[in-house]
């Protein structure tokens, strides 16, 4: 259930919610998740089978990265209960919720099919840490709706760049057009989210960016409890599939800034100024570190032209 606290505010946004719902209906276009595996690739596993690298015919970094998107998408149970809590099951709010979910379901859907037939990862590694992770279902839980739309906002964005610059890595058209394909519905899972914070930001400006605050200042990508994430997150970093310099570039400054305009909102309470002011000091932090993080990926690159 909803608290009773976000009631009046979820009851506000029912009109645009509607809206945004209808305006994703139409954008969003039917694919089906067979038609994109290649499955002529496919073959039985001998009794006898032990998985080698060699097989996946994949660099580690693209491998790690499928990994934990793959096991991201797995907990949908969790984030289905977590947002149907914070927005409730009635009305476009509950009719958005169940079409979120049915879509999300198509991801992990697509992208296991792919790994079983081409054998990208290792399949018993896989279902073990699938059942880990879906076992402990550790996802990220925000206490009311507006801190969930904020998280959300951030989070179907990040999951968007994560899956498409995983498609740059994989140096095979099937697996490209099928992480292009999961990122288009993830852009318009950010639209619908990021509009309805906007929404909100109109109806209570105070609220909404002290939830803003709290959610990017925390932020934390869903894949934290997968197993050896800390690792898989590193090769990910590196690579420039993402990390802070990514986060800056392509979500706290287009969205917060750009989209949102946090940082002209008028008639704010002095708390909320005040995590005006320390989200904005967090967004500056977060430049420096992201340009020393792309300079010294730099450096390491072109140290290894050299050696080549």
């Amino acid at each position: 259930m909803t608290l009773e606290s976000d009631h009046d505010l979820l009851a506000e946004l029912q009109p645009r919610v509607e809206q945004l719902l209808n305006r994703h209906l139409r954008q969003a276009k039917e694919w089906i998740p067979s038609f994109l595996v290649p499955w002529s690739r496919g073959e039985d596993y001998p009794d006898d089978y032990e998985w080698s690298p060699e097989e996946a015919r994949l660099t580690k970094v693209a491998r790690s990265a499928l990994f934990v998107n793959v096991l991201t998408e797995d907990n949908l149970p969790y984030y289905f209960r977590d947002i149907e809590r914070m927005f409730g099951r009635d009305g476009a709010w509950g009719e958005w919720v169940r079409r979120w979910t049915a879509e999300e379901g198509r991801h992990g859907q697509v992208i296991h099919d792919y790994l079983a037939v081409t054998r990208a990862i290792d399949p018993v590694d896989l279902e073990r840490s699938r059942m880990a992770q879906v076992q402990q279902g550790q996802v990220p839980e925000p206490p009311n709706a507006l801190e969930g739309m904020a998280y959300v906002a951030i989070q179907e964005l990040a999951t968007r760049i994560s899956h498409f610059n995983t498609g740059k890595h994989l140096d095979d058209p099937a697996g490209k057009a099928i992480m292009r394909r999961v990122a288009f519905d993830e852009n318009l899972h950010f639209l619908f989210y990021r509009d309805a914070l906007l929404a909100a930001l109109e109806i209570d400006p105070s609220g909404a960016v002290m939830a803003i605050e709290k959610q990017v200042v925390n932020f934390a990508m869903p894949g934290v409890g997968i197993a050896n994430f800390e690792e898989h997150a590193r090769v990910i970093a590196n690579a420039g599939i993402y990390d802070l310099a990514v986060h800056h570039e392509q979500i706290l400054k287009p969205v917060l800034i750009r989209d949102l305009g946090l940082l002209e909102v008028p008639n704010l309470s002095g708390e909320a100024e005040k995590a005006r002011e320390e989200l904005a000091e967090y967004i500056t932090r977060v430049e420096r570190i992201g340009a020393r993080i792309t300079e010294r990926r730099a450096a390491r690159e072109e140290r290894e032209a050299e050696r080549q």
